[in-house]
């Protein structure tokens, strides 16, 4: 689990707060990037979370955006945390094959499987909504080389220091 909260709900969610390892790094400074290396372009339009996006770049793409049922929409189509999700389980299992084969573990991340779970709900003392990401890596025993994955994926680094994040008008 990333980042674990202080708030503790129940006896149980302690043993499973402590039975997770946190590999957030003390210092918090954001990312900045030396050089553009790959840009991707999206658009959202529509009516947001009921809407369409688009990607515009080698291989384009269109989805159906909807509500989940679980926020009273019929769940007919893809939601933005369905996406996130993907998007953290696919980087995160590249930067842990990526640092396998840097530190001479090549057969250690091979049968490598992430599993990510992000849960939408309120944030806590800034009002509207927020997310917390859990994840689980399955086929790989050695925790050094999880947590260099971790510290290695741009997801995991943007969560846990912060992104450059510029918004202006198109």
């Amino acid at each position: 689990m990333l980042n674990i909260g202080a708030r503790i709900v129940s006896t149980s969610r302690v043993r499973a707060i402590q039975a997770t390892r946190s590999y957030a790094t003390k210092e918090a400074a954001p990312v900045t990037l030396k050089n553009h290396k790959y840009t991707v372009h999206a658009t959202a339009a529509g009516q947001g979370r009921k809407g369409e996006v688009n990607s515009f770049d080698e291989t384009p793409f269109s989805l159906h955006l909807a509500m989940p049922k679980a926020m009273g929409g019929k769940g007919d189509g893809t939601n933005p945390e369905q996406l996130f999700a993907m998007g953290y389980a696919s980087c995160f299992l590249g930067a842990l094959q990526m640092m396998a084969g840097k530190t001479g573990k090549k057969d250690a991340a091979r049968n490598a499987v992430i599993h990510t779970t992000v849960h939408l709900g309120e944030a806590e003392g800034l009002g509207g909504f927020g997310l917390a990401v859990d994840i689980k890596v399955e086929g790989v025993e050695d925790e050094e080389l999880i947590k260099a994955g971790h510290e290695a994926c741009p997801y995991s680094r943007a969560l846990t220091h912060g992104a450059v994040v510029n918004v202006s008008k198109a």
